[in-house]
């Protein structure tokens, strides 16, 4: 099998990220690093090059961070060496390999518009969220058109191809349209703001 999409993009992601939206890169790991706790057995999926994982890590009991791409996990690995609490695994966000209720918290972060059938990736990752945890998704939305136009063309020059385009009131409609009334959300602001979906499973 040849280099994915990823593959090919992972040595110059973080700094293409750091350079057009740093803020918002480092930020959101931040964020979401506030929804985890010590006791927390967390599965995050598209973890890319770790650049939210390095935050989980430093808060929960255990990490296993996955992704599709080689390449992602290798550049993950680098920056997770240190941490002995995370497992890294190739995994498909659509196809689990869980069984269901194995984690406190399960994190995707910006994933969700890249994929064929996005319903079906949160309904995979509901599924394997113990009741009463959270499902946590942050997501690059769209405010400024001008903003996204050229920063969709510069990333869409390598390949990657965007099924969804969400803006903050589309990105919550997105989840009431599921049935996910409870789900709360949190904008990290910056030149792309990234939308965070909290849904606690009940």
């Amino acid at each position: 099998m040849g280099r994915s999409i990823w593959d090919r993009f992972s040595p110059i992601y973080d700094v293409s990220e750091t350079v057009y939206n740093g803020s918002v890169y480092n930020a959101t790991g931040e964020r979401v690093a506030e929804y985890i706790y010590p006791c927390d057995e967390v599965l995050e999926c598209a973890c890319g090059t770790g650049a939210i994982s390095v935050y989980i890590a430093s808060k929960c009991k255990r990490l296993t961070a996955t992704d599709m791409s080689e390449g992602m996990l290798r550049q993950a690995e680098r920056k997770l060496k240190n941490r002995y609490n995370v497992r890294l695994r190739k995994a498909d966000i659509t196809h689990l390999k869980c069984r269901d209720g194995s984690y406190d918290k399960v994190v995707a972060g910006n994933v969700i518009h890249l994929l064929d059938d996005p319903e079906g990736a949160v309904r995979e990752l509901m599924r394997v969220c113990k009741p009463g945890g959270k499902v946590i998704i942050p997501t690059y939305i769209n405010e400024s058109k001008l903003t996204s136009r050229a920063a969709v063309g510069v990333i869409r020059k390598f390949g990657v191809d965007f099924k969804k385009s969400f803006t903050l009131d589309s990105y919550k409609q997105f989840f009431a349209d599921m049935g996910y009334d409870n789900a709360e959300f949190t904008l990290v602001n910056g030149r792309m703001p990234c939308a965070i979906a909290v849904i606690t499973k009940e």
